[in-house]
Order: structure tokens, then sequence, then C-alpha cells
């Protein structure tokens, strides 16, 4: 299942890409916002993250104007690894070498149908494990060590 969140500047690119998700038929449990009434960001990327960190869902979807204020919250979560992804290509590099189980994306800078293509790659794309597998464990590692 994905977790999708958005602020009042991601709404309609949420609303798009939820429909997208329903055409394919993957399942998605949205945390808000519902409405384009301004609200903060950080509200809706603890919840996404924390569903994601708790195992409650495998991945997640954030969006904001930039992408950039939903990915730092929820890099504040352990066992996320969340990335403003901008094109196909930071997708598939992000999920394939980094692992990213939370992508964000900024609604002032995509077109719905470049958001959908990016989703679409990120979803499509496997992780290389192997020497990026030891990427991640370090990764944990430090969590352990900082997130108490």
């Amino acid at each position: 299942m994905i977790a999708i969140g958005c602020d009042h500047g991601g709404y309609k690119l949420k609303e798009e890409i939820k429909k997208y998700l329903e055409e394919i038929g993957l399942e998605y449990k949205d945390f808000g916002t519902y409405n384009e009434d301004r609200t903060d960001y950080p509200i809706y990327a603890k919840e996404v993250a924390k569903a994601v960190s708790k195992g409650e869902c495998e991945k997640g979807i954030l969006i904001c104007r930039s992408g950039h204020g939903m990915s730092i919250v929820a890099n504040k979560f352990k066992g996320v690894r969340a990335a403003a992804v901008t094109n196909e290509d930071d997708a598939r590099f992000a999920k394939a070498d980094d692992n990213i189980n939370v992508m964000t994306l900024g609604a002032d800078c995509l077109e719905t149908k470049e958001a959908i293509r990016i989703m679409r790659t990120w979803i499509a794309t496997e992780f290389k494990g192997g020497r990026y597998q030891e990427r991640i464990d370090m990764i944990e590692e430090i969590e352990k060590e900082n997130m108490k």
C-alpha cells in the first residue's frame, strides 16, 4: 500500500495521482489534506512518514509546492529514505541506488503527466542491492546512533 499526502499546494496533483493509482489498481491511503485551504506541510509529511516507518504502508508519496519541505520532515523518521524527485532519471537512480521508500514531488515544478511518469518509473524500478545494500545498512547504523 502507498501512503499519500500533500499540503494545499500539492492538493490538485495528489488528486490526479490518486486517479492514476486507482486506474492501475494500486492501493493507497490518503493522509490529506483534503482541499486547497492553506495548511502546513509538516502535518501530512509526518503522517505519511510515520505510516512508512511503522510498516503500515510499503512506500509513500508526498506533494508540496517544491517537494523539499516534505522530504526534510519525512527523513526525520527511522527507516524512511525520502528524496525530492524532479524527473524520471531522479526516480530511477533514487530507487535503484538508494532504495527510497518516500518520494516527494513539487507541484509547482511538474505537470501532471510528468509527475505520473516519474511515479510510474519509481514504482517500476527495482533496488540493485549488493554494494548499495551495504550503504543502506550504513544509513541504518547512523539512524541507530542518532535517532533515539
